[in-house]
């Protein structure tokens, strides 16, 4: 069986070398939806994949960090890099351009790894996470499974190349989650990092 729950966000990102000129060469934005789906061949003792109550352990606060920020790649200009670090307090410096395609494979292994840090408190068995599904439009959507977020090929996302900012940091309610998330990472899929 699989679950869902959709969570949402306003952030803005220049995307280069797409083939749409407005796309990667201005600054824009988006109201993102992000479905985040679970899947397992059992219930819980409350007859459930997976109570969404445990999904307030975090996961919700982490995809919260996208919203009002500024997406960037590590790749892009320095210049530009430094110009929208020093103008804006939210921001998140990704080692992938922020495309709806690499946001659901980030946000995949953000989440991958923090379901390892979860506690299960209800008899839950065999909760994987499926996939993440990405809106950057009403009309466009990106999904991203497990082979595509560890994909080399599709570029390496090593958790400890994200930052985000100070201000965006300030607001989680545990300080030192992101870091166990980035060590939990390590024991999901050690050829990543």
């Amino acid at each position: 069986m699989i679950i869902r729950k959709l969570f949402k966000f306003e952030n803005a990102h220049i995307v280069r070398g797409c083939s749409t000129e407005r796309c990667r060469s201005s600054l824009h934005g988006h109201s993102y939806k992000v479905e985040v789906l679970f899947e397992s061949d059992f219930l819980d003792h409350g007859q459930m994949v997976y109570d969404f109550g445990l999904m307030k352990q975090h996961m919700k606060e982490i995809i919260d960090s996208f919203d009002h920020a500024i997406a960037l790649w590590s790749g892009d200009d320095a210049t530009y890099l430094e110009a929208m670090m020093q103008y804006s307090e939210r921001y998140i410096l990704l080692p992938v351009s922020p495309s709806a395609e690499q946001f659901s494979r980030v946000i995949f292994v953000l989440i991958d790894a923090l379901m390892q840090l979860t506690t299960c408190v209800n008899g839950e068995k065999e909760v994987q996470l499926h996939s993440v599904i990405v809106h950057e439009t009403s009309t466009g959507y990106a999904q991203g499974f497990r082979d595509d977020a560890y994909s080399e090929q599709m570029g390496v996302i090593d958790l400890e190349q994200i930052i985000f900012s100070d201000a965006i940091q300030r607001e989680w309610s545990n300080k030192d989650f992101f870091d166990a998330i980035k060590q939990q990472q390590r024991f999901i899929n050690p050829a990543s990092v």
